[in-house]
């Protein structure tokens, strides 16, 4: 496994890790656990030493599931989770306080059965609390041993600016893919500016871009994916000219949708980490086949060409926007 550095810091990572919210969170009712706890050990078999997850994943649920599965070799891998909404439910909002930051990094630590956390991210700015606060608070917990790494997610390019010039912030963890390139504008030049890594999730675009999904695809009624704008039966039909182009590209290299676009993520830069999410073994296996596919300058330009395409559909519903860039 090819391993990669977030930024500046020390902090090395599989150059694929694994995104683990679906395993009990979002999309639909949560699998097995024991065959979650079986997917989990056999990422890190095959190489995988970087672990997303967060308290507000099931509540608590995800965190749990991670502590059990991945105690036999906490030493050798990275766990990443987040702080930053009330009592851990994203239905009670936003709070990232330095007293509930402190509440929620205790329960992660005892649900994740570690001592420190590797990467800790504030899941959504705060617009309650100066970003300056939360940064202090990290940097106080880093202090203290509780936390190796501060991150952020989903901020904003003045948010990321003001946290880091309290306390370095590691990486930035955004929405990135071939269906939403926005973080190139500002973001992408702001983290290299800063020595900052990047680790986009939903790289596969909440799985649109494997090409298993169009406009008949029928979700079922708990998954998030019902919720948003981008995954209306229209907007995927319109959007499946970008999928298209995608499986054409796909099939002149003897690969699949999902390879190309996690190749041609990692071919942006040498700081970024995509965290694609599975429940499925072979798709962990068919994700892991990217790390391998190399894209000549000719298929990065087909690709960058193919994807110039206008997407139907914003990515959250309006409530949602409104926590994300901040």
């Amino acid at each position: 496994m090819q391993t990669r550095k977030l930024g500046n810091s020390s902090l090395e990572v599989s150059a694929l890790g694994l995104g683990c919210m679906g395993m009990s969170f979002a999309y639909g009712p949560a699998p097995d656990k024991k065959e979650m706890i079986n997917l989990l050990r056999s990422a890190y078999e095959k190489g995988i030493t970087f672990f997303d997850t967060a308290e507000c994943y099931g509540p608590y649920l995800n965190e749990e599931l991670l502590g059990e599965a991945l105690a036999p070799f906490r030493d050798k891998v990275v766990i990443a989770t987040k702080f930053g909404f009330l009592e851990g439910d994203t239905k009670k909002g936003l709070d990232s306080r330095p007293e509930w930051i402190r509440e929620s990094i205790e329960g992660s630590l005892k649900r994740l059965n570690i001592d420190v956390i590797d990467l800790y991210y504030q899941h959504r700015v705060d617009p309650n609390v100066p970003i300056e606060d939360v940064a202090g608070t990290i940097k106080d917990l880093i202090q203290e041993g509780k936390v190796k790494h501060f991150g952020l997610s989903e901020a904003g390019v003045e948010s990321i600016r003001r946290a880091h010039a309290v306390q370095p912030v590691t990486a930035l963890q955004s929405e990135y893919s071939l269906w939403w390139r926005n973080p190139e504008e500002e973001i992408l030049p702001v983290l290299e500016e800063l020595g900052i890594g990047f680790v986009p999730f939903s790289p596969l675009g909440r799985g649109f871009l494997t090409a298993k999904i169009d406009e008949n695809t029928q979700f079922d009624s708990t998954d998030f994916r019902n919720t948003l704008p981008r995954f209306t039966p229209e907007a995927r039909k319109a959007n499946q000219t970008l999928v298209n182009l995608l499986s054409k590209i796909a099939a002149d290299k003897g690969a699949t949708n999902a390879q190309v676009a996690l190749a041609w993520i990692l071919a942006q830069k040498p700081w970024i980490a995509p965290i694609p999410g599975t429940t499925k073994l072979h798709r962990l296996e068919e994700n892991l086949g990217a790390i391998d596919l190399k894209l000549s300058s000719e298929d990065l330009a087909a690709i960058e060409n193919a994807s110039k395409i206008t997407i139907e559909g914003s990515r959250y519903p309006e409530h949602l926007q409104k926590i994300t860039g901040k």
